[in-house]
């Protein structure tokens, strides 16, 4: 049964997939997404609702408890019903494609059912609401884990990393880096000034390459795991830079010799967004502006604690020469003030005034006019 009470029966193909930023990709409106989400987060929960599915079934809980994200909300805000805790089994259940019925709280298909939570905007109100009393907790774990990170990875903060030769001059010039985050694409409309103006060098992390190009810019740089990021992404002209973990994979390369594109290997712990600060950092950048990175409490909540510790501590390295995007387009805009128009107009008016001081000619024109305007 449904937490707001009776709903209506929703039919439909489902697309499955663990990785709720490769459904998306393959997911078609008035399809059923199938994901395995624990704590839904803000940028996979807008991106579903841009692909306007006909609903979500998580495997997972999209509200754990564990901090109050709002991600679900966004869900259930665009009106996309959503069946939570089915299990994990559903994953391998359904395939890409077959036909399911969702009946309040049950999803149904020929061969398997399966029971879940249908949530509604009063009941993820209500488990945000739960959940603000778990911050503290969530905090403490954070800094454990921070800490542990930085006993085991000091050098990405304290060290030299060796940084690739790319041919691309970053030393003394700003550097844009954007990745595909939450509200990058209205920072990017509020930077096309700058951009213009500055000509900073344009790193796109993974999939932020496609946004610069529907930006109408070319990136210069394209890193990552290659993974988010279209082929016209990787054959724009950019230097790519495949994000490799010390001593383990770099899983971006093995697609990159498939499509037989030069690349350069980086290798450092991390992010594909906190290689990216460390390159133009390491590189000698007079300025990094970051456009849809992690900034915010909430943004390192919603990347989960594995992720959180190494871009909390790259943030902290590279801190004196990082501006958030936001920053930027409110600081840097080329508007023209009242005060400088009135100076303006008032330096026309003196320039004529001097011209016709010292100009015969205009002299004369001017006292005939007034005789003239006398006389009528």
């Amino acid at each position: 049964m449904a937490a707001g009470g009776e709903t209506t029966a929703i039919c439909g193909r489902v697309r499955v997939d663990r990785r709720t930023k490769d459904l998306v990709g393959r997911l078609r409106p008035g399809e059923i997404a199938v994901i395995d989400h624990l704590d839904l987060d803000r940028v996979a929960a807008e991106r579903l609702v841009l692909a306007g599915p006909a609903a979500v079934v998580n495997a997972a809980a999209s509200i754990s408890g564990r901090y109050a994200n709002v991600g679900p909300l966004l869900v259930a805000a665009a009106g996309i019903p959503l069946l939570d805790c089915v299990g994990a089994e559903v994953m391998d259940a359904l395939a890409d494609g077959v036909e399911v019925r969702i009946e309040d709280d049950r999803l149904i298909t020929p061969t398997w059912s399966g029971h879940g939570i249908r949530q509604d905007i009063l009941s993820l109100e209500r488990l945000v609401e739960a959940s603000r009393s778990s911050l503290g907790d969530e905090l403490e774990r954070f800094a454990t884990n921070t800490l542990e990170y930085l006993r085991t990875e000091h050098p990405l903060l304290l060290g030299d990393l060796a940084v690739p030769e790319l041919g691309v001059a970053l030393a003394g010039r700003h550097v844009l880096v954007v990745v595909r985050g939450h509200d990058y694409q209205d920072d990017l409309a509020a930077l096309r000034r700058y951009i213009d103006e500055m000509h900073p060098v344009l790193i796109g992390v993974d999939g932020g390459a496609d946004a610069l190009l529907e930006l109408g810019r070319t990136p210069d740089i394209v890193i990552g795991d290659m993974d988010s990021v279209s082929e016209a992404g990787l054959r724009c002209g950019a230097a790519l830079v495949v994000h490799g973990y010390p001593a383990g994979p770099a899983p971006g390369a093995a697609r990159l010799e498939a499509l037989g594109l030069d690349h350069t290997l980086f290798e450092a712990p991390g992010t594909s967004e906190d290689i990216a600060l460390l390159l133009a950092y390491e590189s000698g950048a007079e300025l990094i502006v970051a456009v849809g990175t992690h900034s915010s409490m909430s943004d390192f909540l919603d990347k989960g604690r594995e992720g959180m510790a190494s871009t909390f501590l790259v943030r902290m390295k590279v801190g004196p020469k990082l501006v958030d995007a936001k920053g930027v387009s409110r600081l840097y805009q080329s508007r023209v003030r009242k005060g400088d128009l009135v100076l303006l107009v008032g330096a026309a008016l003196f320039s004529l005034i001097v011209v016709t001081a010292v100009s015969q000619p205009a002299r004369l024109f001017l006292e005939n006019l007034w005789n003239a305007l006398r006389l009528g």
